[in-house]
């Protein structure tokens, strides 16, 4: 009687065996990573998610063994049973975990064989290839056996593990909200699911459980969390996926100090838990306003200084005509010192301003004032009698310039001019590689807070909500919904780290004339609201408490803890930022039949046709 292929049960990883499993006979399962002839003796690392073990074939020993690892191949799956031996003293790989060990083998059986890949996945860095990432994407499960992003998913799973924990152990429970639900103005488009069973209507995927949450509260549910999946059909970023999960968190009587304290707690858990590190808690906090006006940025990088300099009252009656206009149409002009470029030739300042100030920043130029590292005198790219040096000398004063230093300056309208040179500081700091990337730190969270209510829409024809609709003002404030929406702040926060949001929320409007002066505001008329939100405007008729929570991105929190460039590298199978799924060969057509019993037809673009 035949037994199955590799039944034999495993008695090992191949990342576990040390010192103390000497002369025990082990079985290994894995895949064949690198394999070295020797002239009779062969050597396989063999390879799982735990790590690497060498295994050796040797002629004499197990002649049959050492005849099918001849033709052994990298990736082949296979099994093998042996001794664990130590390797000689010089012969010790203090690399790996089981650089002490090798394991002689006895048996050899090849449980599958492979094809050449189209890119090597060796846990051996020097022997990888470099491969694009659109290849790494159609191959993923290839890319999945690299050791990084194994290593990115197992941390992403304890980072889920942790969440779990903290906020069971603080009476918060986990609701499951659902994923088919109705279409609601979230700030993005939303997902549309057709419905079979009612011909012409839709659902929609959440992009966020917003209004379920608000309702767990309504329900008594008090502490609410879940990690869940969203959905925006938008046009992506670097740093955005179509569907993503967050740590949705929503809680009953709460003020902003206590989702702060909270949310500190979980930050405080995760980096403990995976990375051993003890947070300085509570994180600072500073004002949207403040935010801008300092750093250019509502999610400034904190690892580095180079803090904006309003200059507007130091070139006022400079008698520079740009200056002059952009002052007296309430513009501002704007510096920020990078210490130790003084001596920038005049054709590395040129590119500066054509290739970045202008095309990446669209901005209308770049001014700069220099202090030459030999001490000698200050230089300005504007001539002195079109700018006086006074004013430049000034300026040097006012942005703390000192010798070898270098003064960048941007002119125009506010706020707008402040976040054009928050681009042009991050810029800089990229260039002169000021920012640590290391997964080691270091970790500066900011929470930033009073952002305004509402902002005017991009063709100024009305007001879009900063957060969400639902989002309460700050009670001083709450008479400008009547009278100055524009002038109204809101009770919103986002948590910042390394100048990334990792997530925002707020407290919650729970009076139901507060939610529809909110409506009115953002032009959604009372037949609208009630046919969009009439369930959430009639549970508040029924005592709502107040409430307020936040949502925080998972995988931005697993992106930073390993220190990876871009949310591809901690999602296991995620899509481009053409929003495809190059495995799989997602979006993909469906059958005529699915269509019509969907009562839907697909009208093809005339190009596509």
């Amino acid at each position: 009687m035949h037994s199955e292929p590799g039944s034999e049960l495993r008695t090992h990883t191949c990342g576990e065996l040390g010192r103390d499993h000497i002369s025990e006979i082990v079985v290994l399962k894995g895949w064949v990573d690198t394999r070295r002839d020797l002239g009779g003796l062969i050597f396989v690392d063999l390879r799982d998610r735990y790590g690497l073990t060498q295994i050796v074939f040797e002629p004499q020993q197990q002649k049959e063994s050492h005849r099918i690892a001849e033709g052994l191949k990298s990736e082949y799956v296979i099994s093998i049973e042996g001794k664990v031996v130590a390797r000689s003293e010089d012969q010790i790989n203090k690399i790996l975990q089981t650089g002490a060990i090798e394991v002689l083998v006895h048996q050899l059986e090849i449980l599958n064989s492979s094809e050449p890949i189209p890119f090597t996945v060796s846990a051996h860095e020097k022997k990888r290839q470099k491969a694009n990432e659109d290849l790494r994407l159609r191959y993923r499960y290839l890319d999945m056996r690299r050791p990084e992003l194994q290593g990115n998913l197992i941390l992403r799973h304890k980072l889920c593990q942790s969440v779990r924990r903290y906020y069971d152990s603080n009476n918060f429970i986990e609701i499951e909200t659902p994923v088919l639900m109705k279409s609601t103005p979230e700030g993005a488009r939303d997902y549309l699911v057709p419905s079979r069973l009612h011909p012409g209507k839709f659902y929609a995927l959440p992009q966020s459980p917003q209004t379920y949450k608000q309702i767990l509260m309504i329900g008594g549910m008090d502490r609410y969390f879940q990690i869940v999946r969203c959905f925006r059909d938008e046009d992506l970023r670097a740093n955005r996926q179509p569907e993503f999960t967050q740590i949705d968190v929503e809680m009953a009587f709460a003020t902003e100090d206590l989702v702060h304290e909270s949310t500190e707690g979980l930050m405080s858990a995760i980096w403990s838990d995976l990375k051993g590190v003890d947070l300085p808690i509570p994180f600072p906090r500073m004002s949207y306003e403040e935010a801008i006006r300092r750093y250019g940025s509502d999610k400034p990088d904190l690892r580095f200084d180079m803090e904006l300099h309003d200059l507007s009252e130091v070139f006022q009656d400079s008698g520079f005509k740009l200056f002059d206009d952009v002052l007296s149409d309430g513009g501002s002009i704007v510096g920020v010192t990078v210490s130790g470029e003084g001596d920038r030739g005049r054709g590395a300042m040129d590119q500066l301003d054509k290739s970045v100030v202008r095309k990446k920043i669209g901005a209308g130029g770049l001014i700069y004032f220099q202090r030459p590292s030999d001490g000698s005198e200050s230089k300005s790219s504007v001539k002195s009698e079109i700018l006086p040096s006074t004013f430049v000398e000034k300026a040097l004063e006012s942005t703390v310039a000192e010798v070898g230093d270098l003064v960048l300056l941007l002119a125009g309208a506010a706020p707008r001019v402040f976040e054009q040179m928050g681009s042009l500081r991050l810029h800089m700091a990229n260039e002169l590689e000021l920012i640590s990337r290391s997964d080691d730190g270091p970790w500066e969270f900011l929470w930033i807070t009073d952002f305004p209510l509402v902002e005017l829409d991009e063709n100024e024809n009305g007001f879009t909500a900063v957060h969400h609709p639902f989002t309460a003002p700050k009670v001083s404030d709450l008479e400008f919904m009547y009278s100055d929406p524009e002038s109204a702040r809101a009770r919103a926060y986002d948590l910042v780290l390394n100048g990334t949001e990792l997530g925002g929320g707020s407290i919650r409007i729970h009076q139901q004339d507060v939610q529809r002066q909110m409506f009115k505001i953002l032009g959604i008329s009372d037949d609208e609201a009630e046919r969009r939100f009439g369930f959430l405007l009639e549970a508040f008729r029924y005592g709502a408490p107040p409430h307020g929570g936040i949502a925080l991105g998972l995988d931005r929190i697993a992106m930073l803890l390993s220190g990876s460039a871009s949310l591809r590298e901690v999602i296991a199978f995620p899509k481009t930022q053409s929003a495809q799924e190059l495995m799989v060969g997602s979006p993909d057509r469906v059958d005529q039949g699915q269509l019509e019993e969907l009562h839907i037809r697909v009208v093809e673009d005339e190009e596509n046709e």
